[in-house]
């Protein structure tokens, strides 16, 4: 990998958007995270609360995390079953992309799905306050607790990217790297997955960030869970291709 971190802009809607502008979303949303975690808000700046709020929440470890968080993981639960069966396999998505000076695709994918990086369960859990819980299983598949975007709840769910069934967002044949999966609920209901697309640029690479959502999810849950996407991307884009 180069000895330079890549420059990231997001664009979403259409709309090109700078990197002060994400990490401004970012911050607005590490002290409503902490909150529904019953962790302090840390000192210091945004790249400082970032580690150290991850480091906190790796410290209750997954079993306190869960306790913690079990009203709203039993609601959220419900809602991501119920909408599934409503939507009777229909999906509806929510896509950001990334524009990134300098990497490329396969370099960020194979960072990104390596689970035998000694930092994967910290640099999964940094890249958004709202990422409770993200670790890899023995089944291979990844346990992930998080708030999606504009939902007041946080929800569990498992993502297979060995599994592409129920999947309805169509490949690109021209993309040169993706990372694709179902997410289910622990009793294995298909609830959505993700279609992330890489295609390498001069220079750099772009990124078709896809989530499929349940159809009858809110608008309004679709289009903030962009910002999601953004912020996400963009910190893991970063971690990637920094040296350490």
């Amino acid at each position: 990998m180069s000895d330079a971190v890549p420059a990231v802009y997001a664009v979403i809607g259409g709309r090109r958007v700078g990197r002060d502008e994400v990490l401004a979303w970012e911050a607005a949303r590490l002290p409503v995270a902490a909150a529904k975690i019953g962790l302090p808000v840390p000192f210091g700046d945004l790249a400082r609360q970032r580690a150290a709020f991850a480091e906190a929440k790796l410290g209750l470890g997954a079993d306190e995390i869960k306790h913690r968080l079990r009203r709203d993981l039993r609601t959220g639960d419900a809602v991501a079953r119920a909408t599934s069966l409503l939507s009777r396999g229909r999906r509806a998505t929510s896509v950001c992309e990334l524009e990134v000076s300098g990497g490329s695709a396969a370099e960020f994918v194979r960072w990104f799905m390596d689970t035998s990086r000694e930092d994967y369960v910290h640099s999964m859990t940094a890249a958004h306050p709202d990422h409770f819980l993200i670790q890899a299983l023995p089944d291979e598949r990844q346990e992930v607790i998080e708030t999606t975007g504009g939902s007041p709840l946080p929800t569990r769910f498992l993502v297979d990217y060995g599994d592409l069934s129920s999947l309805t967002t169509p490949a690109d044949p021209d993309a040169d790297a993706q990372a694709a999966g179902v997410a289910l609920t622990a009793g294995g209901l298909p609830i959505g997955g993700v279609r992330h697309e890489f295609r390498d640029m001069p220079g750099g690479f772009r990124a078709r960030l896809c989530v499929e959502f349940p159809r009858v999810t809110l608008p309004h849950i679709l289009s903030e869970h962009r910002r999601h996407l953004a912020i996400e991307f963009s910190n893991w884009v970063e971690s990637a291709f920094r040296v350490h």
